[in-house]
């Protein structure tokens, strides 16, 4: 049978074909050159949801005045939750305020729900538009038989796996904060800070619920110290909020995840131009506004990605 192709329609059939794997592994970038994005949660000190305007915003970059190229209402949002899988199993009552949570949230969500275990994530539900179905996710944690590993690398391993879309991007962690794998006498455990800069390099808001961990070494108030500080710190470094009832477990959960709704509901995203030069590199970044009553919740370092 004769062919019905021509050769220069073969030739480039074939050229389509070959450069096919190559597009495939080759993920998409958000990040546009020399150009900064951050989530920025606009807050009322007296619980109201503020309306916030380009014009009503001062940035700084270090020392220097920046103009911001753009302003917008977020409006997409990838949410995922984190269990820390060596939880005491007395936090699965709480899953009733979880579930109502994550049903609660607008059809411009997806959540993805991941839990904690050997310093990676066994994700149990990936980002999805079913509230429903992530609920369903929701399990008793493995308590003590999942004990000995790091939260904080399960927060890198799973935000290396997220794809870039230029949408907001969010992670709640529920955990005691300890590292069991790599934690020492240091304040800081030696991941939180990695941790916080493929955050602000991602754009994504790290937050956190306080619970205590299974077992009697998960009680230590020594190393519950340890875990508050350091969760509070790449929180507060990322743009988000760490929640927590001192060193107890928390009666419930509903007043935090309340507060963590009303924030995601008031964030928008910010860009401004720089010069990241030829790796792309951290900034450091102020906001500040004249209106009255109004703060923001941002990163404290903002991502330029390489100018070219």
């Amino acid at each position: 049978m004769k062919s019905q192709f021509s050769l220069p329609v073969l030739a480039a059939l074939l050229s389509a074909v070959t450069a096919l794997p190559a597009a495939l592994a080759t993920p998409k970038s958000a990040d546009q050159p020399g150009m900064a994005t951050m989530t920025v949660t606009a807050v009322g000190k007296d619980g109201s949801t503020p309306s916030v305007t380009k014009d009503d915003i001062q940035l700084t970059q270090g020392n220097e005045r920046k103009q911001i190229a753009s302003w917008t209402k977020g409006e997409k949002l990838y949410l995922a939750i984190l269990i820390d899988d060596s939880l005491d199993s007395g936090v699965a009552g709480q899953w009733g305020d979880l579930k109502e949570f994550i049903n609660e949230q607008p059809a411009s969500t997806s959540i993805a729900v991941g839990y904690a275990a050997n310093s990676t994530v066994f994700v149990a539900q990936d980002f999805t538009s079913d509230h429903a179905l992530a609920a369903k996710a929701l399990r008793i944690p493995r308590g003590y038989y999942a004990a000995g590993s790091s939260p904080y690398l399960s927060v890198i391993d799973w935000m290396k796996r997220w794809p870039a879309t230029g949408d907001r991007r969010s992670l709640l962690l529920v955990s005691s904060g300890i590292d069991f794998f790599r934690g020492g006498f240091e304040p800081i455990y030696p991941d939180v800070d990695t941790a916080i800069s493929i955050a602000q390099k991602g754009n994504i808001n790290l937050w956190s619920i306080f619970y205590p961990g299974a077992g009697h070494y998960g009680r230590s108030f020594f190393l519950l110290d340890r875990g508050q500080i350091n969760m509070s710190k790449m929180t507060l470094e990322t743009g988000g909020e760490s929640f927590y009832l001192g060193y107890t477990a928390p009666v419930a959960f509903k007043p935090y995840l309340d507060e963590l709704s009303h924030h995601l509901a008031n964030q928008y995203l910010l860009s401004f131009a720089g010069d990241g030069g030829a790796k792309g590199k951290l900034v450091n970044v102020h906001l500040k506004t004249e209106l009255s009553g109004v703060e923001f919740m941002y990163p404290n370092q903002a991502y330029l990605p390489p100018s070219k």
